[in-house]
């Protein structure tokens, strides 16, 4: 009786040094997540951080020799060392609001088909032919538009829109000049057909989360598809739209290869969006490894420091304007 009263306390004892054991490894096992997570977080900082600092060190000679001159100054002439980042921050600009201006109202129609329109059958194999095109190198949209698209517009395009436009004031210095079929438009539209999977897919995605009641509730005291789709889903959805359009956007800004084949890559700033061009990115892909003298390579890092910032306020606009909107939603 003795051994069996022994044995009684023993266990208890023993499960609870089995407890303790069991919860100091969840302890240490939350405290080895937090030191991960925290460790990964702070890497992504100091990543950025030595990004901006690289930038910024190799941006100085540069700065120091121009100036904010830099900004405005159209010269580039490597035999000089006279630079200007003007023209590339007028293409990289341009060739952008183009792009979302032709891909933002595609995609939204692309994704209120798929979702209010199109057959329930019909909506996968449209959905994944979209998407496909956004598994499309960025060189092949290049080679394409260089070889295809290009040659079409220079002989069927731009020559019908130069004579539409002849006698318009304003439209004709902005569709002015032979019919190159290469330019700031050209690259623009390849752009857009680059951003326009990202925009449909975002755009589908946050369609799809209307709920199903608040459409059937529009339906029922007879609104039109149209009056639900304007009055109904585009409210619920405006900032998943605004996000897509902004992710959309940011890549259009950094786009390099695609836009190096089809905007003729003259530094220069023409009132015709139909003649050459060039942005930050391609100007930087074509002459960086031909540049050998330090306001050379200098001048290039500035101007991907200029491309750094502009995408940083491109995105700072976006949460603004996301922070807005949820605001005005909450009230």
């Amino acid at each position: 009786m003795a051994e069996a009263a022994l044995s009684s306390v023993a266990k208890p004892a023993a499960q609870g040094d089995s407890r303790e054991k069991v919860l100091r490894r969840f302890e240490l096992g939350d405290q080895a997540f937090h030191v991960l997570t925290k460790t990964c977080a702070i890497a992504v900082l100091l990543l950025l951080g030595g990004v901006i600092f690289s930038l910024i060190h190799g941006s100085i000679p540069a700065l120091q020799k121009f100036g904010f001159g830099f900004l405005t100054s159209q010269a580039w002439n490597p035999v000089t060392e006279n630079f200007g980042a003007a023209p590339a921050i007028y293409g990289t600009l341009v060739t952008s609001i183009i792009a979302l201006a032709i891909a933002v109202p595609l995609g939204l129609g692309i994704a209120v088909f798929l979702t209010e329109l199109c057959p329930y059958t019909l909506r996968r194999p449209i959905g994944i032919a979209v998407e496909l095109l956004a598994g499309i190198p960025s060189i092949i949209y290049g080679i394409w538009g260089m070889f295809i698209l290009a040659p079409f517009l220079q002989e069927h395009v731009q020559p019908a829109i130069i004579a539409t436009f002849a006698n318009v004031p304003l439209l004709n210095q902005l569709f002015s000049g032979p019919p190159y079929g290469i330019g700031i438009a050209t690259a623009g539209l390849i752009l857009s057909i680059m951003i326009l999977p990202l925009i449909s897919s975002i755009s589908r995605d946050v369609f799809e989360t209307v709920p199903t009641v608040l459409k059937e509730s529009a339906f029922g005291i007879g609104c039109t598809r149209w009056e639900v789709i304007r009055n109904i889903v585009a409210p619920y959805t405006g900032v998943g739209l605004v996000g897509g359009i902004m992710l959309a956007l940011g890549r259009a800004l950094g786009e390099t290869m695609a836009v190096t084949f089809v905007i003729g890559n003259a530094h220069k700033i023409a009132p015709s969006i139909l003649g050459p061009g060039t942005t930050i990115s391609a100007t930087i892909a074509n002459e960086f490894t031909e540049a050998d003298g330090a306001i050379y390579t200098s001048s290039l890092i500035t101007l991907g420091l200029l491309l750094f910032i502009i995408t940083f306020i491109v995105l700072s606009i976006s949460r603004l304007l996301l922070m807005r909107i949820e605001s005005q939603g909450a009230r």
